[in-house]
């Protein structure tokens, strides 16, 4: 397990949020993630790590894998300028994950304070999410109540919330 893994599970620990995990070998696709969050009873989001296109803001975006992802029409909801996806070294930066593992958990960090949270409205409807743990050969689950009830507090992070409609891009 990495030094960064490692820490998720730890910042988890202390501040006494309840966790499922799961090893598994490496998921690419959220395909691969629906065999894992089908072990799990999860729904593990697509995380899409943002920048603005002058590059000076960053965004993790949380949405359900069914959903069509337009950058025009969440960056409208946001209030942001046009919204693309961000470079990987970026994302390593920021939040301690490589393509493939982008997580919020990464929000544990120093370095990702500043990074902005968009969640699709439609994921605090779901019971239990699934998240990498910075590392994409393990998922947690934990309840969606305790990710945006507890979790989020902990790291100081407060979503934007935007309409995101079913059916893939």
């Amino acid at each position: 397990m990495s030094e960064t893994t490692e820490a998720v599970y730890a910042f988890l620990e202390r501040a006494g949020i309840a966790y499922r995990r799961m090893r598994h070998d490496p998921t690419g696709s959220m395909a691969e993630c629906a065999a894992v969050d089908n072990a799990l009873g999860a729904l593990t989001p697509k995380n899409l790590f943002l920048t603005t296109k002058n590059g000076k803001r960053f965004y993790l975006c949380l949405a359900r894998p069914d959903v069509r992802f337009c950058t025009s029409q969440v960056s409208r909801q946001v209030g942001s300028s046009r919204l693309s996806f961000a470079p990987e070294a970026a994302l390593l930066e920021r939040l301690r994950c490589r393509a493939g593992s982008a997580s919020p958990m990464g929000l544990i960090f120093p370095e990702a304070r500043g990074v902005g949270l968009i969640v699709d409205s439609g994921l605090p409807a779901c019971e239990t999410l699934g998240f990498h743990p910075c590392d994409n050969t393990e998922t947690l689950a934990m309840a969606a109540g305790d990710f945006f009830g507890a979790f989020l507090p902990a790291v100081g992070v407060s979503p934007v919330f935007a309409d995101m409609p079913a059916g893939e891009a």
